[in-house]
Formats: structure tokens, sequence, C-alpha cells
């Protein structure tokens, strides 16, 4: 069966793939924003890469957090020969869960994508943690369905911060941060490291800890912990309870969507 063709319009990247109707993702990968229209770097080259490997796909799901890229992303998907209808997941798709939000217009296209997931993959009540640009927390309960979250800096927006915001520590590299030996830095480097390594994950588990003890508070079953995002690897081995990793899982949720509102 073809495959439906998911896109993650986000701040810094866009991440697309191939979702097949099993739940499997093929050829991902991560296309720069900014470059969506971008003939040698952008979306073009992109979805060419997937038609060979994988050939066409059935249709195209999309969220996006940055509106004025929205358009851009659609008419990149035109210029390179998408045939396909184009479906883009807002607050008024169906999810497969009830939204009791206030305001849901001001929820991010992202995080309805990973309720939707959520749902989909049979772990709801969950608490899915996305660790892109910002730290999402998005907390999905029985009773509540969608019930709102937290939102917090991400690991790069605190590497920037430190550089940008003071006269004399360096730029880390863009490469993986990893954490020191020792807690206790013998270099303004290290020092940074372990700042931004083992206080961003001591950051996340106790955001956790905290939305855990509510909901038992209140009664909620326990519910599953997934992480997402470009750090969920990183931070998935530090965190109790140990959460599920869904590197794809906005994309998953996509497709999941697209298919209740076909």
């Amino acid at each position: 069966m073809p495959s439906l063709l998911c896109l993650d319009l986000g701040n810094t990247h866009t991440h697309l793939g191939l979702v097949a109707d099993g739940g499997s993702v093929a050829g991902a990968e991560n296309v720069p924003t900014a470059l969506l229209d971008d003939a040698a770097r952008g979306l073009g080259p992109a979805l060419a890469r997937l038609t060979t490997a994988h050939g066409a796909a059935q249709g195209a799901a999309f969220c996006s957090v940055v509106p004025e890229a929205s358009a851009r992303l659609r008419s990149a998907l035109t210029a390179a020969g998408l045939a396909a209808p184009v479906f883009q997941l807002t607050h008024e798709s169906n999810l497969g869960v009830s939204l009791s939000y206030p305001r849901p217009a001001e929820i991010g296209q992202d995080r309805l994508a990973n309720a939707a997931a959520a749902r989909a993959l049979g772990a709801v009540p969950a608490v899915v943690i996305d660790l892109g640009t910002a730290v999402t927390f998005d907390i999905v309960t029985a009773r509540g369905g969608y019930e709102g979250g937290i939102i917090a800096p991400g690991l790069d927006v605190m590497r920037h911060y430190l550089h940008d915001r003071t006269a004399q520590l360096p730029l880390l590299g863009d490469g993986a941060l990893a954490m020191p030996a020792s807690v206790i830095g013998k270099s303004t480097a290290d020092a940074m490291l372990i700042g931004l390594t083992a206080g961003f994950a001591g950051m996340i588990q106790a955001l956790l800890d905290a939305v855990l003890a509510e909901l038992a508070a209140r009664g909620e079953t326990a519910p599953a912990v997934i992480v997402t995002g470009g750090c969920a690897e990183f931070v998935a081995g530090r965190l109790r309870p140990a959460p599920r990793v869904e590197p794809h899982l906005t994309l998953l949720g996509l497709a999941a969507a697209w298919r209740l509102n076909r």
C-alpha cells in the first residue's frame, strides 16, 4: 500500500517521512524550515529522494508551528509534483481524543499531533514530552482528553542563550553534547557542558515529577510517559519512570489524524 507523506513543520527543522498503514516510518529526515523552497537543500530534493527510494505517497499530512511557512510548504509540495491531497492538522481536526482546553486554537499543532499519536498507540493516559527547540509536555487523560501541558526552553536554546547573554562564555559546538566524566568542571567548556546536560535532564525530571504528583493526587491512572524529539535518546536514560521513546511520534500522530479525518 502507498504510504502517507507526513511533515512536522517546526521552528528550526521540518521533519518528514513516509508512514505506512502499519505505523512504520521510512525515509525520515530533516529539512531546515528556512530552506523549504530552496532548490538544492529544501523540500523538493528531499521528496525526490523519498519517492525514488519508497515510491509515491497516497496523500500528505502536515502540522505547523510557523504559520508564515505553511504556505511555503504547500507551494514546495506543489512544485515538487505532489498530486495527492494535502491535509493540515488543526485544533478543529478529529484527533481521537477530546480537548478540555480553554483556548484550543492556541495549542501548537505538533502538540495536537502528539496527543493523536498517544491515542493511536493505545498509550492513554499519557504524558508526552517533545524535546525540540522548545520542550513541551502534553497531558492526555482518560477523563479529560487533552488537558494542556508545559512549555520550557530546549537544550539548544539554553546553549545559545549562555553565549548570547554573556561576555566571555563560548558558544558550544552544534554536535551532540556529552556529559563530562565528572560533575566538577575543570574548564569553562566542561562547566557549561555539565550545566547544560545534567541541568537540562534535571529540569525535565523535575517537571515530570510535578505532573505525575498532580495526576496521582487527582486519582488519575498512572500515565505512560513518551518522549520524542531531537534530545529524546539523551534524556530518556536519565528519567524515572523509564519512558517510551518514539522518535517519529509527531509523524505517527499526523497519519492517525489523517485516517480519522478522511
